[in-house]
């Protein structure tokens, strides 16, 4: 798919920050763009919203965790539930984290 963006004179500062970040990160600039469109809409989501929204977790899946989880009187993270049960990988989890501007980086 391919998407046109069009922006005037006032937007060269913004424009510049994606370049000079994707120069940095030896990203393409589209990357760049969508990284920043994606960390925008997710921030606010908690973590199995976030992993269902990214296709890791189904939504019966989430509920499940939340109800072991409430079971349990809180004593586990969703994140441990979910690893334990093999429903998701740590990559997963530090992804939806970073998303959610927990973690600022994946190794």
């Amino acid at each position: 798919m391919q998407i046109t963006i069009y922006y005037t004179k006032d937007d060269i500062y913004l424009i510049n920050q994606v370049e000079a970040k994707a120069e940095r990160e030896r990203r393409s600039k589209s990357s760049v763009i969508l990284s920043i469109i994606e960390e925008y809409f997710e921030r606010k989501k908690k973590l199995g919203e976030i992993l269902c929204d990214l296709g890791k977790l189904t939504p019966e899946r989430l509920n499940q965790a939340l109800e072991i989880q409430k079971k349990e009187g809180g004593s586990r993270t969703l994140g441990e539930i979910l690893l334990s049960k093999k429903w998701v990988t740590e990559h997963d989890i530090m992804r939806a984290l970073m998303l959610q501007g927990k973690v600022t980086q994946i190794d």
